[in-house]
């Protein structure tokens, strides 16, 4: 097999691999078009509805900042089914640069099942959306989730069918795997996530020959220097930001680690890893996301952006001061309405990170890597304070030309959650008359 023919692969001493994206110059007939691809980026403890929501501002103006500015965007109609996305709340804000790639979906339900954890079930079972009580074995409404059926279809030529990232950087096990794991292969059996960047990385890049050395590109580099003088000059452009991005996350990752390593000499209150910088540890997962996505190392992810109900805090370095605890702000929101709405927006910044490091990269069909991968933002709970499982925040980012993008869609009350999953899977081609307690597919949502 010739090296230009075997364009996915890089072997390097030992047998480590670096996957590259598509590259014009080694394009053949073979390649028609782009994978399609399904990453499903989870936000833990619901949303502040009135900063998130459009028209939910009127119901309660608190005091501060955040009172002030939601008081000025009025009450929007609930009658309407399908309009374009108008004027965004706080926490939508961020969306602006990518406002016409994303679809803010509204209206879309899950019934919870009595004898469970509230925060436990709406993270476990917010994939599979299994009808209450029809799982005998289990007290959980929790099946196969949605991302392993996808994979069965879009997953079988990729080294990794599915990939599961957890930004839960904490060690302490405070809570069960069901507030920690959105992803199960069925009934009792976690697809266990990925919480650290260095482990991250070794998987996708790592062997255990050779898992001493610590920058495993450099075992590819002389072999991929080869390849580059066959490539065009903007392949050669591209291929050059690929490795330069993946050296990127590994100093991003040594930085992290000796931070832990310091922070490990000091007396703290909290674990270490409560003062390690937030959006940093997101952000360097999700490059990892990214990298895995462009490369062809899987076409399906989960990327869980916080667990549920874990009180150990984080440093939300941008927010605060000292290390936070979401959930236990989530329960007084008299007191912490404010700085709750900025960690909500601040998901959502790390949400539109991703959007627009996908964006930004080209693939074989002329489209770029959001524009062939459908990216949900969602949370298993409307709301963290009351623990509602109704009208859940999501937004549905890329799709290109399959979704209809750059409106707000507000479903009938009462509108089944796996409605959205049946409509995904249909977009990904992946046969599928029903799914969970679906009763049909969001039809605004697809584009033809």
């Amino acid at each position: 097999m010739s090296r230009t023919s075997r364009r996915t692969f890089l072997r390097g001493v030992g047998g480590a691999a670096v996957m590259l994206p598509w590259m014009e110059s080694l394009a053949s007939a073979a390649v028609s078009a782009s994978p399609l691809r399904m990453v499903q980026y989870y936000v833990p403890i619901g949303v502040v509805r009135r900063a998130f929501f459009p028209g939910e501002a009127d119901h309660i103006i608190p005091k501060g900042n955040l009172g002030n500015v939601m008081k000025s965007l009025g009450k929007q109609d609930p009658t309407f089914r399908v309009a374009p996305l108008g004027k965004l709340t706080p926490t939508l804000e961020p969306l602006e640069p990518v406002k016409h790639k994303v679809t803010l979906i509204t209206g879309m339900d899950r019934t919870f099942q009595q004898g469970t954890d509230v925060h436990a079930q709406c993270a476990s079972c917010y994939l599979s959306s299994a009808t209450p009580y029809s799982i005998d074995r289990s007290a959980w409404p929790l099946d196969r989730t949605l991302d392993h059926i996808v994979a069965d279809h879009i997953g079988k030529s990729t080294p990794f069918s599915t990939l599961e990232f957890s930004c839960n950087s904490h060690r302490d096990n405070k809570e069960s795997i069901y507030f920690d794991n959105i992803s199960w292969f069925g009934t009792g059996h976690v697809a266990p996530s990925i919480r650290d960047p260095q482990k991250m990385y070794h998987r996708l890049f790592g062997t255990s020959e050779i898992e001493h050395y610590r920058d495993v590109t450099s075992l590819v580099l002389e072999d991929a220097n080869g390849l580059s003088r066959e490539l065009g000059s903007q392949d050669r452009q591209k291929f050059a930001e690929y490795f330069e991005s993946i050296r990127t996350i590994e100093k991003q990752i040594d930085r992290l680690e000796s931070m832990k390593a310091e922070l490990n000499k000091v007396k703290l209150d909290e674990p270490t890893a409560a003062h390690l910088p937030r959006g940093e540890y997101i952000r360097v997962m999700g490059d990892l996301l990214v990298v895995a996505l462009q490369s062809g190392l899987t076409n399906v992810a989960t990327f869980m952006i916080g667990p549920e109900r874990w009180d150990t805090p984080f440093l939300f370095e941008s927010l605060f001061e000292a290390p936070r605890s979401h959930h236990q702000m989530s329960h007084n929101q008299t007191k912490f309405i404010d700085d709750l709405a900025k960690v909500d927006r601040f998901y959502m910044e790390q949400y539109v990170y991703l959007l627009k490091r996908m964006d930004a990269i080209k693939e074989a069909n002329g489209h770029s890597l959001l524009d062939n991968t459908l990216i949900t933002y969602g949370s298993g709970l409307g709301d963290g304070s009351t623990h509602q499982y109704n009208d859940l925040p999501i937004v549905v980012g890329g799709g290109g030309s399959r979704v209809r993008s750059g409106l707000h869609i507000n479903m009938p009350e009462g509108t089944p959650l796996a409605n959205l999953w049946l409509t995904q899977a249909s977009l990904l081609q992946v046969p599928m008359d029903h799914f969970a307690d679906s009763t049909g597919q969001i039809e605004a949502l697809r584009a033809v």
